[in-house]
Formats: structure tokens, sequence, C-alpha cells
């Protein structure tokens, strides 16, 4: 009886300690937070290549050593000579850009007077000049002047011969 005894608090105290560890709430493992990191740096963007644009176009009889018209008109003699300053500027003053410059000059009823194309590189802010003459006098009228650049028309000048 005593070993039965015996058995029977060996088995109850075995129960206890079962019933205790099994009841025992189990640890979830702690969950740490990421950690914040800074994004990736995003790519430079690759370079653009330099693009030219014209600024400007005036007219006049004259131009000066810095190639720009030293008095500008709209109206002029038949016998005049007529020049065009094109001024020009690149996106990148330090980058040269090889374009072709062209200036087409017209008559009233749209015939071509004369038209010329230049192959420019351009670098930073620049002047091309283009002229007209005609010795026995341009009919009087009004006349136009395209600039194109790269073959696109980018700015005109109406002008009159009196």
């Amino acid at each position: 009886m005593i070993r039965n005894r015996t058995h029977l608090a060996v088995a109850a105290a075995l129960v206890a300690s079962l019933a205790v560890v099994g009841c025992k709430k189990k640890e979830e493992p702690a969950v740490t937070p990421p950690v914040a990191s800074e994004p990736a740096p995003m790519p430079a963007p690759a370079p653009m290549a330099a693009t030219a644009s014209v600024t400007g176009v005036d007219l006049g009889t004259a131009v000066g050593p810095d190639m720009k018209v030293t008095a500008p008109a709209t109206t002029f003699k038949p016998t005049d000579t007529i020049f065009a300053a094109v001024a020009t500027s690149t996106s990148d003053p330090m980058a040269t850009v090889a374009s072709k410059l062209g200036a087409k000059w017209s008559y009233q009823d749209g015939q071509t007077v004369n038209e010329e194309t230049v192959d420019a590189n351009l670098t930073g802010m620049g002047v091309t000049n283009f002229k007209i003459s005609k010795p026995d006098g341009f009919p009087t009228g009004k006349y136009k002047l395209e600039v194109m650049l790269d073959g696109t028309v980018v700015q005109s000048r109406e002008f009159e011969v009196k």
C-alpha cells in the first residue's frame, strides 16, 4: 500500500509538472522592427547633349567687328546690302554643337530671292551673318527672312524695300 501511495504521489507530481509545463504560455520570439535604412541613391541622369538655339535676328545695312548689326532697320533702299545678324547660344557654354544655320529671303509673292545654309560649330553665345544685295536694285515691296536651325524655321523677320 505504501508503494501504491508512493507511486500515486509520484504520478500526481508528474501529472502536475506536465500540467504546469503544458499550461505555461509559450514565449513568442521577439519581433525586431526592420532597421530603417536610407533609400538607395537614384542613379545620376545621363548627361544631356548640348543643344543650340537662335536667340535673336536683327536686320540692317552694316555690321560691326562683333558681327552685330550696327543700325537695325526694317525699311531699305533698293540698292542697299541687307545684313541679317543671327544670334545663337548653346545650352552648355563649354560644348560645341554642330548645326546647320540657314537663311531664306523671299519676296512678297513667296518668290525666293536667296537661300543659304552654313555648317556652324556653335559654342556659347555667338552671331552668324547672312546678307543679300542686288547692284541693279531690289524691286520695291515687302520681303521676308526665315532663319532656320537644322532645317526648321525658328524665327522670321519682315522688311520692306522702298
